[in-house]
């Protein structure tokens, strides 16, 4: 079967022959001079080592120096952002330095205290938002994209996975440090898929079911290589202290109970944002690319309900979206064409990247229970084990007063809002259930 159109060419889209998604420049490290406050207020929280608001043992004066680096943040004159359009390496590095300052904000907050953004960071990255069409928070494409350095400086044009580090982080340590560099190091490794993923394309569009086979037994051990990437996060980064010490800035708006409100948005003619969700793995390019090009439809439990992925979207930048858009239009999509074939080679080939993609997915439920499942489950006994402990000293100074149940346990969240256990199950399941059985 021959069909005729092209595959999509990677530059119209910000994707990069040698880095993929990854931006290809490295990016800036600090905003320049008419933007220097942001940065300071930034350099200033991390200085201050600040301390997430809900923090079990919070000290008096941790939380005094937040409310400090606050009122300094409310302080900050409003910064003009319209210059930033000259360069899409200044639109991104005030992208990710202004949604570190929002999160820095807002989970110093103390957990009572409504969440209110202010002006003086709040407009410049709704702005700035606006101009790059991502939402206004922290996102995967800020922490894994376009947050990266070389650690030596070797002149390579091509940053190299064993020579890069973040720029900016909340904590400073190594453990969130390996947590973003392990993504990045996955997209890097992925680049290599992009290449196949257009040269299989081809040899649809030609007709050729051997040359497809081909490139697919070339694309397997690529897959295979991402689930050994993601699995070396566990030699860098720590379970517990991600769980307990960096993961809680990651959060977005869907994964508390408050909502985020950014101030004087009428007074700027700016909407309300709708998407706020923290950055997750789902969000990155990659990984919907491996899907969109091998068929895999993730369709929700609840009819009508939107598919967590496919909200994913919106926050990619978006000529990656609309990269991916392209992709979902071939003319010829591979799984039709390796079922149309009824050819015992191709279907093999398919089946085992199908495979080598659920393979990934099932490191992920690993990395998933060992980081965030497992520290959850410590730390809800340790609460239930403190209040046993209160009740039993109230009743022997003989106070009466009852001591407050813990809250019904609720589905734990990923910090992209989602119900991650049944999320990450039924991606894993939906991956298996795209294998073809040849009759």
């Amino acid at each position: 079967m021959v069909a005729t159109g092209r595959f999509p060419e990677l530059s119209d889209y910000e994707v990069d022959a040698n880095t993929g998604f990854m931006a290809p420049d490295v990016p800036l490290a600090r905003l320049p001079a008419p933007w220097d406050a942001w940065e300071e207020l930034l350099n200033d929280a991390q200085r201050r080592r600040l301390q997430i608001g809900d923090k079990p043992g919070l000290t008096e004066e941790e939380r005094a120096d937040s409310e400090a680096w606050r009122a300094d943040a409310r302080r900050l004159p409003l910064l003009p952002t319209d210059d930033l359009k000259s360069s899409l390496l200044l639109l991104r590095r005030a992208h990710v330095a202004l949604g570190f300052l929002v999160h820095f904000y807002v989970h110093t907050l103390p957990p009572h205290e409504p969440v209110v953004i202010p002006e003086s960071i709040g407009i410049p990255m709704l702005q700035v938002s606006h101009l790059l069409d991502m939402p206004p928070l922290l996102t995967y494409p800020d922490t894994a994209l376009y947050n990266y350095a070389p650690i030596i400086e070797r002149g390579a044009r091509v940053p190299q996975p064993d020579n890069i580090t973040s720029q900016t982080t909340f904590t400073g340590t190594t453990d969130e440090v390996e947590f973003f560099i392990t993504s990045a190091r996955i997209e890097l490794r992925g680049v290599a898929a992009l290449s196949i993923v257009k040269t299989t394309m081809d040899a649809v569009l030609a007709g050729d079911a051997h040359a497809v086979a081909v490139q697919l037994h070339r694309l397997a051990p690529i897959v295979h290589d991402l689930r050994a990437l993601l699995a070396s996060v566990r030699r860098g980064c720590d379970p517990s202290r991600y769980y307990n010490v960096v993961r809680p800035w990651l959060r977005g708006q869907d994964t508390g109970v408050r909502p985020w409100t950014f101030a004087s948005l009428a007074e700027h003619g700016l909407p309300k944002p709708t998407e706020l969700s923290g950055p997750s793995a789902g969000q990155s390019a990659l990984v919907h690319l491996l899907d969109v090009f091998l068929g895999v439809e993730h369709t929700p439990r609840t009819p009508g309900e939107r598919p967590f992925l496919a909200r994913m979207r919106a926050y990619m930048p978006a000529p990656h979206r609309r990269f991916l858009d392209a992709l979902a239009t071939a003319p010829l999509p591979l799984r039709a064409f390796v079922t149309s074939a009824d050819d015992a080679e191709l279907t093999d080939a398919y089946n085992a990247t199908i495979l080598a993609l659920k393979s990934f997915r099932d490191e992920h439920m690993v990395i998933v229970t060992l980081y965030i499942i497992q520290p959850a489950r410590r730390a809800r006994a340790l609460a239930e084990a403190e209040r046993a402990e209160e009740a039993a000293r109230a009743q022997a100074t003989a106070r009466v007063a009852p001591i407050p149940a813990l809250a019904q346990q609720l589905p734990l969240k990923g910090t992209g809002g989602t119900d991650i256990a049944r999320f990450l199950k039924d991606t894993r399941d939906k991956t298996a259930q795209t294998v073809i059985v040849m009759a």
